[in-house]
């Protein structure tokens, strides 16, 4: 089961340093809720974690955003995106075991999964690569950041379709046309 699901900044945001996230929509699953505060304080760990882990592979914060790619080009964007995989240790941030977080930054937005030790990866990585193609085809996140903030209902959806309760899905080709189908007639209204 996945922890949370986040869509943040993946560069330098007009705050206190370089190389800070900003977190545009987050979503926890399961019986981890705890306090908003400490919600809070664990996402910004993951976010410093995630920039760190973008700068020390050599493609932190400004590296390869832009690329000379046309903004409307969200396809393009997703095949050029940097991606990664870390591991928290047990208790730092989160109670309990350890967790693995997969991260997808296109240009100046990253979408990240918190998964517990048990989650298979190679399903998590291509259920965010999923999610975040939807994304950026129907809801046109490559814009203003803030754009996020505004399809929250249309993010919601997404989830419960692609990762329903925080359930990776395995998913065959005729289960994946239909989720398209549906996808595609609730982004249409």
């Amino acid at each position: 089961m996945v922890h949370c699901f986040l869509i943040h900044t993946a560069g330098p945001v007009s705050g206190p340093g370089p190389g800070d996230s900003r977190v545009l929509f987050s979503r926890v699953f399961g019986p981890h809720l705890q306090g908003r505060s400490l919600q809070r304080d664990q996402l910004m760990v993951v976010l410093s974690s995630v920039s760190l882990s973008r700068e020390a592979s050599g493609r932190g914060s400004g590296a390869g955003e832009g690329g000379g790619v046309p903004a409307t080009d969200e396809g393009t964007a997703l095949q050029e995106a940097d991606g990664g995989v870390l591991r928290l240790r047990a208790g730092d941030p989160f109670p309990g075991a350890e967790r693995s977080v997969l991260w997808l930054a296109v240009r100046s937005l990253a979408f990240t999964l918190v998964c517990l030790p048990h989650d298979n990866l190679l399903l998590a990585e291509a259920t965010l690569r999923s999610l975040a193609r939807h994304c950026l085809e129907h809801l046109r996140l490559l814009g203003n950041g803030s754009e996020v903030l505004l399809k929250v209902d249309r993010i919601d959806f997404l989830l419960g379709k692609l990762l329903p309760h925080g359930q990776l899905l395995f998913l065959n080709h005729r289960f994946t046309q239909s989720l398209e189908k549906d996808i595609t007639a609730y982004m249409a209204k």
